[in-house]
């Protein structure tokens, strides 16, 4: 998100990036109160529910778009091409979702709750390579270790990137090695949590004279919001869990 709008919500919010030292691993307990779905019935409703083909480029998307076109930076057509990996940590003890606090220096979405990836390179063949590359990168996570199941919705952002969400389910207990200078915590999130609508939570911010919705999750001391949250909402609708956005 572009500096300006990041710092306008994290005002509005009360979001600014945390300060602390240091990298850290950390698991989020499950909720007392959640039951966990049958990892099989996980299974099956998400490799039926997301499309096989990733859209080539958002304008050729039919799906509405998420931004008003006037707050893009660049003509659709132009947007730069990005891919994050929604990490699905298949564990019989309660399937998770892995997500990581970016450090306060970067550039783009520094101090946000994100999803690992970043921009496509000209050696990416497709979507799910520049998302198993960025996490390569990010986290030391073996692409390998990585079995993609689908797709979410292309995302655009006010920073001139069309983000293709790749899903993938890894394995528990795997030995990462973040990058300090791009992530300063990882940690994981109940996916029963993350998919109760319940917890999803809806405000506004004004923009250029208009009032803006967005999406927020909280759980624990993390704000999850803007366009990680917006994924993790869509992955709720194709699990036919929440009504489609504007249905």
């Amino acid at each position: 998100m572009a500096a300006g709008l990041n710092g306008h919500i994290a005002t509005y919010l009360g979001l600014a990036p945390r300060s602390g030292p240091a990298l850290k691993m950390m698991r989020a307990s499950q909720a007392e109160s959640m039951k966990e779905p049958i990892l099989d019935d996980i299974i099956s409703r998400l490799a039926n529910s997301l499309p096989a083909p990733a859209p080539a480029c958002l304008h050729e998307f039919p799906g509405p778009l998420n931004l008003p076109l006037d707050l893009l930076p660049v003509p659709l057509e132009r947007l730069r091409a990005a891919s994050v990996l929604v990490p699905i940590v298949r564990d019989p003890a309660g399937s998770r979702i892995l997500l990581t606090q970016r450090t306060a220096h970067l550039r783009h979405h520094g101090g946000q709750i994100s999803f690992p990836g970043g921009g496509a390179e000209p050696e990416d063949v497709d979507a799910i390579q520049t998302a198993l590359r960025e996490s390569a990168e990010e986290l030391g996570l073996p692409s390998d270790q990585v079995h993609v199941i689908g797709y979410l919705d292309p995302h655009v952002t006010v920073s001139g990137f069309c983000i293709t969400p790749v899903v993938g389910f890894v394995p528990p207990d795997l030995s990462l090695q973040p990058d300090p200078n791009e992530v300063s915590e990882v940690f994981e999130v109940p996916l029963t949590f993350l998919m109760d609508p319940a917890n999803h939570q809806r405000r506004t911010v004004q923009i250029k004279d208009r009032e803006l919705t967005y999406h927020t999750i909280v759980y624990g001391p993390w704000n999850i919001w803007g366009a990680t949250a917006a994924m993790i909402i869509n992955l709720a609708e194709k699990l036919a869990l929440v009504p489609p956005e504007g249905a």
